[in-house]
C-alpha cells in the first residue's frame, strides 16, 4: 500500500497525522526521561541508606558477630545493586531518550521539508489552473463579443436604411472580434492542455513521491520506536546477571549467620576467668546454749576463738556478694588491670602483636636505610652518605621505645597469666586469700569490653575470715592513709561514697580484687576501688 497513490488526495489529514506521529515519539521519549529519573533517585536513596547503616567505625570497633558481618556484606551488596540500578539509568539516558530526542528534530526537519515541497507542488498546479482558468474566461467573453458583432453586422446588413459605412463599420468589427476570439480559443485551448498536463505529473508524479517519503519517514519513526522499545528492556536485562550476583551475594551472607559462633564470640569476649564463687558454710550461733544434761542432743563444737558478730558477718558478706549488681567505674589504665584476667591478658596480647609489628616496620627501613648508605659510600654520586644518618638514628631511637613498650607489656602479660594460672588452681581460704598478690584486678562478675561500661563489685569472702575478722566489735586498726583521685559514688552495698582528692585511712590492703577497704575520719567504713585511691602504708599508725 502506498500513501502516494491510495491517499493521493489526503495531503492535510497527512500532515495531521505525521506531526501525531512526532509529538507520540516525544512523549515516549517524556516517558523514558521520567522513568531514568526514578531509578537515579531510587539509586540515590538506597545508598544514603546504606551509608546511614553503615556508618564509619574504628578498628576496635570492627564488628565480630556473624549476623552483623552478614547484615554489613548485605549493605555493600545493597551499594552494588544502587550502582546498577545508576547504570540502568545512565544507559536509559544515553541510548533511549537522548537517542530519541536527536531523532524527533532530525524528523521535525525531514517533514518540514517534504510538506514544502507538497505545498509548492500545490501552488504551482494553483498557478497554472488559474491561467487556464483567465483564459478560458477570456475565449468566453471574446465569443460573445463576437456573437454580438455579428448580430450588429446583420441587422445593418438587412436594414434598407443603414448606409453602406455603417455595414462595412459593423463587418470589419465583426472580423475583428471573431479573430480576437480565435486567438482566445486557440490560448484557452494551449493553457488546458499545459493544465491538464502539469495536473497528470502533480497527481501522478509529484505528489506521489512527496507522499512516499513521507510514508518511509513515518515508517522509520515506527521502527525507530520499536528498537528503543527493545532498548529500554535491554537496558534492564544486561544488569540483570550483576543484580542477581547481589542477590545471590545477600543470600551467602545469610547463609553465614552462625549463631554457635555468635555465642563463642560473646563468651570470648566478656569471659573474665575468675572462678565462681564456692558455698557458704553453716555458721552455728547455738554454740554457747546451756545444754541441759536430759538433752540428748548433740551440741556443736565450739571453735576456738571469740564469736564471731553476725551482724558484722552478714553485713559483710552482702557487702562482698555482688554478682548482678550494678559495678562502680573505674578509669581506663595504661597496664589494662582494670579489665578482667582474660579480658586483660587478650587486650595486653592484641597491644604486644601490634607493637611487634611496629617494630618489624622500623627494622625493615633501618635496614633499607643502611642498604642505601652502603651505596651511597660506595657510589658518592648518587648521594651524601651523611645525610642518611639523622633517619637511621631516629629509626633506632624508634625500635628501642618500641622494645621497651614490649617488654613491659609483656611482663604485665606475663603477670596476668600467672594469676590466673594460681587463680584456676587455688581453693578459696583464709590463708589464700591474706597472701594474694597485691594486684589491681577486678574482683568477680560481669563485665563488657566497653570500658565506659565497666564497673567494680566489691569482694567475694572467704567465709573463714569472719572467725578472723570480727572475734570482737573493736574497729580495725589504720595501716595506712589515702588520697581520692577520683570521686565515687558507692551506690551499692559495701562500697563507701568519696570525693576527689578526700583522704581516708587504709584499715584493709588490696587482696588481689581491685578493692581497698578505707574508713572515714567519721568512723563509717567501706571498700573502694583501689585504682581510685593514692595510697601511702604507714608504720604503727593507729585509727582514729
Amino acid at each position: 500500500m502506498s500513501w502516494g497513490t491510495d491517499l493521493w488526495d489526503q495531503f492535510e489529514n497527512l500532515d495531521k497525522h505525521t506531526q501525531w506521529g512526532i509529538d507520540f515519539l516525544e512523549r515516549y521519549a517524556k516517558f523514558v526521561k521520567e522513568r531514568l529519573e526514578i531509578e537515579q533517585t531510587y539509586a540515590k536513596q538506597l545508598r544514603s541508606l546504606v551509608k546511614k547503616y553503615c556508618p564509619k567505625r574504628s578498628k576496635d570497633d570492627e564488628p565480630r558477630f556473624t549476623s552483623c558481618l552478614s547484615f554489613y556484606s548485605i549493605l555493600n551488596e545493597l551499594n552494588d545493586y544502587a550502582g546498577q540500578r545508576e547504570v540502568v539509568a545512565e544507559e536509559m539516558g544515553h541510548k533511549v531518550y537522548g537517542e530519541l530526542m536527536r531523532y524527533s528534530q532530525d524528523l521535525k526537519a525531514e517533514r518540514k521539508h517534504h510538506l514544502q515541497e507538497g505545498r509548492k507542488a500545490q501552488q504551482y498546479l494553483d498557478q497554472c489552473w488559474k491561467h487556464m482558468d483567465n483564459s478560458k474566461k477570456k475565449f468566453e467573453r471574446e465569443c460573445k463579443e463576437a456573437e454580438k458583432s455579428q448580430m450588429m453586422y446583420e441587422r445593418l446588413d438587412n436594414d434598407i436604411n443603414a448606409t453602406k459605412s455603417e455595414v462595412e463599420k459593423a463587418k470589419s468589427q465583426l472580423y475583428l472580434r471573431q479573430h480576437m476570439a480565435e486567438e482566445s480559443k486557440n490560448e484557452y485551448a494551449a493553457q488546458l492542455q499545459n493544465f491538464n498536463a502539469e495536473q497528470w505529473k502533480h497527481f501522478n508524479v509529484a505528489i506521489p513521491q512527496i507522499f512516499k517519503n513521507l510514508q518511509d519517514m513515518d515508517e522509520r519513526r515506527t521502527v525507530k520506536l520499536g528498537e528503543t522499545y527493545r532498548s529500554f528492556a535491554e537496558v534492564e536485562r544486561r544488569v540483570i546477571p550483576i543484580i542477581s550476583k547481589c542477590l545471590e551475594g545477600m543470600v551467602t551472607a545469610a547463609k553465614n549467620v552462625d549463631e554457635r559462633r555468635d555465642s563463642g564470640i560473646v563468651v570470648e569476649s566478656f569471659k573474665s576467668g575468675f572462678e565462681p564463687p564456692v558455698d557458704f558454710p553453716f555458721e552455728d550461733f547455738s554454740q554457747n546454749i546451756q545444754r541441759t544434761g536430759s538433752d540428748g542432743t548433740i551440741g556443736t563444737p565450739k571453735t576456738e576463738g571469740g564469736k564471731p558478730d553476725p551482724k558484722h558477718a552478714i553485713s559483710r558478706t552482702k557487702n562482698k556478694l555482688w554478682l548482678f549488681g550494678k559495678k562502680p567505674k573505674a578509669p581506663t589504665l595504661e597496664d589494662l588491670s582494670h579489665l578482667p584476667p582474660e579480658q586483660r591478658r587478650k587486650k595486653l596480647q592484641q597491644r604486644i602483636d601490634e607493637l611487634n609489628k611496629e617494630l618489624q616496620k622500623e627494622m625493615d627501613q633501618r635496614d633499607a636505610l643502611n642498604k642505601m648508605k652502603d651505596v651511597y659510600e660506595k657510589n658518592p654520586q648518587m648521594g651524601d652518605p651523611g645525610s642518611l644518618q639523622p633517619k637511621i638514628s631516629e629509626t633506632i631511637c624508634n625500635m628501642e621505645k618500641l622494645r621497651s613498650e614490649i617488654h613491659k607489656n609483656e611482663s604485665w602479660l606475663a603477670e596476668v597469666e600467672g594469676k590466673h594460672g594460681s587463680r584456676g588452681e587455688r581453693r578459696p581460704s583464709a590463708d589464700v586469700n591474706h597472701h594474694a598478690p597485691h594486684g589491681r584486678e577486678s574482683p568477680e562478675g560481669s563485665y563488657t569490653d566497653d570500658h565506659s561500661q565497666e564497673h567494680r563489685s566489691p569482694p567475694q569472702p572467704d567465709p573463714h575470715d569472719f572467725d578472723d575478722e570480727f572475734d570482737d566489735d573493736d574497729p580495725l586498726p589504720a595501716i595506712g592513709h589515702c588520697k581520692a583521685l577520683y570521686s565515687f559514688d558507692g551506690s551499692n552495698e559495701g562500697t563507701l561514697v568519696m570525693n576527689e582528692n578526700e583522704v581516708l585511712y587504709v584499715i584493709e590492703e588490696d587482696k588481689g580484687d581491685g578493692w581497698t577497704r578505707v574508713r572515714k575520719h567519721s568512723g563509717v567504713e567501706g571498700y573502694v576501688p583501689t585504682s581510685y585511691v593514692d595510697i601511702t602504708l604507714e608504720k604503727n599508725s593507729k585509727g582514729s
